[in-house]
C-alpha cells in the first residue's frame, strides 16, 4: 500500500507547505503514524514533494516572479531590485541554519511527538496574535525583511510553520496582509531550490532501488494540493481568518504531547 502512503503524504505536504500548521511536523506524525507502510525511498520520496510544492508556487505566482525577472533585467535601481534584494535579505538566516544546522535539528525532533507538539502550540499563539492585531500599512524594509527571515530561520523546528511564522511576523510588524502573504510565499522560493540541490546531492541513486509509481503519485498529489492551498491561504489572510489554523495547531499539538506523555 505504499501508493497509498504516497497520496496522503502528497495531500499533507501539498496543504501543509502553505496553509499555517508545519508541514515538517504533519510529515513527521504522519510518518510515524503510518509506520512500515511509508514508501521506502525516503530521501527521494520527501525531495519529490518539496519538488512539487516549489512548482505549485511558482503556477501561483508566475505573474509576480515575471514581472521581478523582467525589472531585473533592466539593470537599473527599480522596485524589482529593491524587492529582490529583499528577498536575498530574508533568506541569509534560513540558509545559514539550514547549511550547517538543519540535520541536527532533524535529529532532535525525530519521531519525538512531544517536542512536535510543543512547537504547534507556539505556532497556535503566533497566528492569534497575528490576526488580533492591526496592520499599520508599514513597507517591507530591509530591517523588515532580515526579522521576517529570522522568523523563516525558526521555522526550521518541526511544528513551526514556516508560513504562519513569516505571515505572522511581518504582519506584526505592520506590513499590510496581502503583502505579507505574497513577500512570505516568494521569499522561500529560492530555499527551496536551494535545498533540493543539497538533497539532491545526498541521494545515492546507484544504490536506491525506486519505484516510481508511489513518487508521481505523491508528486501529481503535492502539485495540485499545494496550488489549491497556496490560493487558500492568500485568500484566508486578507480576510484575518487564521484563527481557525491557530486552534487547530493548539488541539493538534496537544494531542502530540499526550500521545508522546501517555505511550
Amino acid at each position: 500500500m505504499e501508493w497509498l502512503s504516497a497520496f496522503m503524504l502528497g495531500v499533507i505536504q501539498g496543504l501543509t507547505e502553505f496553509l499555517p500548521v508545519s508541514s515538517s511536523g504533519h510529515l513527521e506524525l504522519a510518518k510515524i503514524l503510518l509506520g512500515d507502510s511509508v514508501p521506502q525511498e525516503g530521501l527521494l520520496l520527501t525531495l519529490v514533494l518539496h519538488t512539487a510544492t516549489a512548482l505549485s508556487t511558482l503556477i501561483v505566482f508566475r505573474k509576480d516572479i515575471l514581472e521581478i525577472l523582467k525589472g531585473l533585467v533592466e539593470l537599473k535601481m527599480n522596485a524589482s531590485w529593491l524587492f529582490a534584494s529583499l528577498i536575498v535579505i530574508s533568506m541569509l538566516p534560513a540558509a545559514g541554519i539550514g547549511l550547517f544546522f538543519e540535520e541536527q535539528v532533524a535529529l532532535l525532533f525525530e519521531g519525538r511527538l512531544g517536542w512536535v507538539g510543543v512547537a504547534l502550540v507556539l505556532t497556535a499563539v503566533l497566528l492569534r496574535l497575528a490576526d488580533s492585531s492591526k496592520a499599520a500599512g508599514n513597507s517591507l524594509t530591509p530591517k523588515n525583511a532580515l526579522v521576517i527571515g529570522l522568523a523563516q530561520a525558526i521555522a526550521i523546528l518541526p511544528g513551526i510553520s514556516r508560513s504562519g511564522a513569516t505571515i505572522a511576523t511581518a504582519v506584526l510588524l505592520g506590513v499590510e496582509r496581502e503583502k505579507a502573504a505574497r513577500f512570505s510565499f516568494l521569499m522561500v522560493i529560492p530555499l527551496i531550490f536551494g535545498s533540493m540541490f543539497k538533497s539532491l546531492l545526498d541521494v545515492d541513486f546507484a544504490s536506491t532501488e525506486v519505484a516510481y509509481t508511489p513518487l508521481f503519485i505523491g508528486f501529481i498529489t503535492a502539485f495540485f494540493t499545494g496550488i489549491l492551498a497556496c490560493r487558500w491561504m492568500i485568500a484566508l489572510v486578507k480576510k484575518s481568518q487564521l484563527t481557525y489554523f491557530a486552534v487547530y495547531c493548539l488541539v493538534v499539538g496537544l494531542v502530540a504531547m499526550s500521545y508522546e506523555f501517555f505511550r
